[in-house]
C-alpha cells in the first residue's frame, strides 16, 4: 500500500510537470516524479521477478510490465512507461485487497475463541484460566453470553446455544446432560458446567483451520491448467514480442518506434487476466460456501459438484434425524425390563442412532443397563458382546440373527417385521431373546431439498440403506421417491459397488454421514458428509463437509457450484476476447502503451471484481440475525500470510 501510494504521488508530481507546472518548476517536478514512479514502482516489481526467475525458474508477470516500462523510456516515452507501472501497481493492490476479503474468514473464526475460561476444581472453586491450559476431563464453568471454550460435553444445566458460528444452523440449539457443544459456539441463557472432551489444539476450531489449509495446495483442475497455460504463455509473449521488434523494424520503422510497438503487445498480450479469473472465483466461492458451514477439501471438489448429475443417499442420519425413537418391546421370556436392560448395556458401545434410541428408552424407564464386555460391531448387521451369564449376547438386524444361527420365526416376532418400521432383535447365542421396534422420521428439510435438486436438473437420486425393504419404501415415499430408486438390505460393499457402476454412468456425489459410510464416500465422485462438525472421521473420508444436518445447505452448495463455473466461464470468455482486442489493436492499429496498459490492468481488476461477486452468493441465508451479528463462520478456504509476509499476487506471478 506505501509503494502504490508513493508511486501514485510521483505519477501525480509527473502530470503536474506536464500542466500547469512550466519552465524549471515543471521539468524538475516531472523528473522527481518519474524517477518517484520507477522507483517505488518497478524497483519492487522488478527484484520480485528476478527473486522468482532465479529461485523458481518461473517467468513472472512482473518481469513483463517492467520489460515494457524499461522499454518504453529507452525510446523517449518515460511517461507512458509510468503510466504503466503506476496502473500495474494500482491493480495489485485492489486485487490483494479484494482478495483478501476471501482470505480474512480465518482470522475472524480465530477471534471467535474466547481468551480465557472458567474452570470449576474438584472443591467447587472456580478459577479463570486461559485456554491453553485446558486439558481433558476438565470442568468448565459457561454462564449466559460466554464461549464455548472447547469441545465438551454438558454435565449439569439446560440452555440455548448459538451454532451459527460453527454448523451454520439459523436457530438456538437447545442443549441438557450429556449433549455434545462445540469450541465457540455462544451460551445464549442458563448456567452450564461441561467436561473437557478435547483440548484447544484438537477441538473444532483447530481441525476446521488444519482442514482449510491443506485445501490450499488442492488446485482444482482449472485452476492446474490455468497455471499450466499462463507460465508458457507468458514465455510465449516474451519471444512474440522479440520477434515484433524484429519484424516492425524489418518492415522500416527506426528501433525506437520498433521498440514501442513491440512494448505495447507485450503488455496487450499479458495473460494477468486470465490467470486470476479463475482463482479469484474459486476462492470466493469458498469462502462464502464455509461462512454458511459448507467446507470444501480446495476447488476441485467444488468444480467437480458442479458437474454432477447422480445424488446417492445414506437414509439413517442423512435423509432421516437419525434420532429414532422405540415404539414397541418384545420379550419372549415376559420380562420387558430384563431384556431392555440387556439391550441397553449391549448398545452402550454403540455411536448408530438406533443404540441411542435404546439406551434412551432403558433411562426413561428407569432401567440400569447391565455391563457387557469384549463388545465388536459387525458393520451393516449389529453388535455382539460378553455379559458373563453364559454365551454370547447380540443385537441387530436379521442378518445377524442368521450369522448367529438363531431362528426368529416367532408369531410375535413375525408381526414386528409386517410392519414398516426398522425391527432390532437381541438374543443370546442361537436363541432370541425378543425384539423392539424403532421409528425414524426423515428430516424436515430434506424433501425441500431434493426438491431444489430436481428442479435444476438432477434426475438421477437414489436412496440406499442397510435397513429393510419395507421401512426404507416409508422413508422413500415421504422423500418423494420411486421404488426403482431406493435400495435396500445393502451392506457396506454393496453401496460401494453401487456407486461404482452409477459412476461409469456420470459424475456422482454420495452423502452419508462420514463413519458407516467412509467407503462409499472415498468411491464416489465427491463424497458429501452431513452434519461433520463433531466427526472426525466425516472430515477425513468426505470431500465435502456439512457442519449442520440441514439438507437444505446440500442444495445450496450445489447451485454456489453450478454458479462458481458459470463465472469461471465469464471471466475466461472475457479475459481471452479484452486481449485479442488489444493485441489486434497493437498489431494494426496503432494502440497507444497506456491504452493497452489501461485495458489490461482494467481488465484484471474487473475479473476479480466479477470473481468476487460469490462472497454474496445466497447460502446460508436463513442464519438468524444474532448469527449475522457474530460475524464470519466457520474458515476461509486458503491459508492466511504469516505475520509480517508481503502480499506477492502468488497465483498470478507463478501461474504466468
Amino acid at each position: 500500500m506505501i509503494l502504490t501510494v508513493l508511486t501514485v504521488t510521483g505519477m501525480l508530481m509527473a502530470i503536474v510537470g506536464l500542466w500547469p507546472l512550466q519552465g524549471v518548476a515543471a521539468e524538475l517536478s516531472s523528473l522527481v516524479g518519474l524517477l518517484l514512479v520507477y522507483l517505488a514502482g518497478g524497483l519492487p516489481a522488478a527484484w520480485r521477478a528476478a527473486v522468482t526467475l532465479w529461485e523458481e525458474r518461473v517467468l513472472d508477470i512482473d518481469l513483463l510490465m517492467v520489460v515494457a516500462a524499461v522499454a518504453a523510456a529507452a525510446v523517449g516515452a518515460p511517461f507512458e512507461g509510468a503510466v504503466l507501472l503506476t496502473l500495474f501497481s494500482v491493480s495489485t493492490t485492489l486485487e490483494e485487497r479484494a482478495l483478501g476479503r476471501a482470505r480474512r474468514a480465518i482470522e475472524a473464526l480465530m477471534a471467535l475463541r474466547p481468551e480465557t475460561a472458567l474452570r470449576k476444581a474438584p472443591d467447587g472453586t472456580v478459577t479463570e484460566i486461559p485456554i491453553a491450559d485446558l486439558e481433558v476431563s476438565d470442568i468448565v464453568v459457561l454462564r449466559p453470553g460466554a464461549r464455548v471454550p472447547a469441545d465438551s460435553v454438558i454435565v449439569s444445566g439446560r440452555g440455548s446455544l448459538d451454532e451459527a458460528n460453527i454448523t451454520g444452523e439459523s436457530m438456538p440449539v437447545t442443549k441438557q446432560p450429556g449433549a455434545q457443544i462445540f469450541e465457540a459456539t455462544v451460551n445464549i441463557d442458563g448456567v452450564l458446567e461441561a467436561a473437557v472432551t478435547k483440548t484447544v489444539e484438537e477441538s473444532t476450531v483447530a481441525r476446521m483451520i488444519a482442514l482449510v489449509t491443506q485445501a490450499q495446495a488442492a488446485k482444482a483442475p482449472s485452476e492446474r491448467f490455468s497455471a499450466w497455460f499462463g507460465q508458457r504463455y507468458t514465455v510465449a509473449v516474451m519471444v512474440g514480442a522479440i520477434l515484433a521488434f524484429m519484424t516492425f523494424y524489418w518492415l522500416g520503422r527506426d528501433w525506437e518506434e520498433a521498440l514501442y510497438r513491440a512494448a505495447t503487445l507485450l503488455v496487450a498480450a499479458s495473460p494477468c487476466a486470465i490467470v486470476i479469473s479463475v482463482p479469484a472465483a474459486i476462492l470466493s466461492a469458498l469462502s462464502a460456501a464455509a461462512r454458511a458451514g459448507v467446507l470444501f477439501k480446495g476447488g476441485a471438489a467444488l468444480e467437480i459438484l458442479a458437474a454432477v448429475d447422480t445424488f446417492a443417499f445414506d437414509k439413517t442420519g442423512t435423509l432421516t434425524t437419525g434420532k429414532a425413537s422405540v415404539t414397541n418391546v418384545v420379550a419372549l421370556d415376559g420380562d420387558e425390563p430384563r431384556f431392555l436392560s440387556l439391550l441397553a448395556g449391549l448398545e452402550a458401545q454403540s455411536e448408530h442412532p438406533s443404540a441411542a434410541a435404546i439406551r434412551q428408552e432403558a433411562a426413561s424407564r428407569g432401567l440400569t443397563p447391565i455391563s457387557v464386555r469384549e463388545v465388536t460391531n459387525r458393520p451393516s448387521a449389529g453388535i455382539v458382546g460378553d455379559d458373563g451369564d453364559g454365551g454370547q449376547l447380540w443385537a441387530g438386524n436379521p442378518r445377524l440373527a442368521a450369522q448367529m444361527g438363531a431362528s426368529i420365526d416367532h408369531p410375535a416376532l413375525r408381526a414386528l417385521a409386517a410392519d414398516t418400521q426398522t425391527v432390532i432383535y437381541g438374543g443370546r447365542g442361537t436363541r432370541v431373546l425378543g425384539a423392539v421396534t424403532i421409528a425414524d422420521q426423515a428430516r424436515p428439510t430434506s424433501a425441500p431439498a431434493l426438491a431444489a435438486l430436481r428442479k435444476v436438473g438432477i434426475d438421477r437420486i437414489v436412496m440406499m440403506t442397510g435397513d429393510r425393504r419395507p421401512v426404507a419404501l416409508r422413508i422413500g415415499e415421504e422423500l418423494g421417491l420411486t421404488p426403482e430408486q431406493i435400495h435396500a438390505d445393502m451392506l457396506p460393499e454393496d453401496k460401494v459397488r453401487m456407486v461404482g457402476d452409477l459412476t461409469a454412468e456420470g459424475k456422482v456425489a454420495f452423502v452419508g454421514d462420514g463413519v458407516n459410510d467412509a467407503a462409499a464416500l472415498a468411491r464416489a465422485d465427491v463424497g458429501i458428509a452431513m452434519g461433520a462438525a463433531g466427526s472426525d472421521v466425516a472430515l477425513q473420508a468426505a470431500d465435502v463437509a456439512l457442519l449442520s444436518d440441514d439438507m437444505g445447505r446440500l442444495a445450496e452448495a450445489h447451485q454456489l457450484a453450478h454458479r462458481t463455473a458459470t463465472i469461471i466461464r465469464q471471466n475466461l470468455v472475457f479475459a481471452m476476447s479484452a486481449m485479442a482486442v488489444l493485441v489486434t489493436g497493437g498489431l494494426f492499429f496503432e494502440l497507444p502503451l497506456p491504452l493497452a496498459v489501461i485495458g489490461h490492468e482494467g481488465g484484471t481488476v474487473l475479473v476479480v471484481l466479477n470473481g468476487l461477486r460469490l462472497l454474496n452468493a445466497p447460502i446460508g441465508l436463513r442464519r438468524s440475525r444474532s448469527a449475522r451479528k457474530l460475524g464470519t463462520s466457520v474458515v476461509a478456504s486458503v491459508r492466511p500470510a504469516a505475520p509480517g509476509q508481503t502480499y506477492r499476487r502468488k497465483v498470478p506471478r507463478h501461474a504466468g
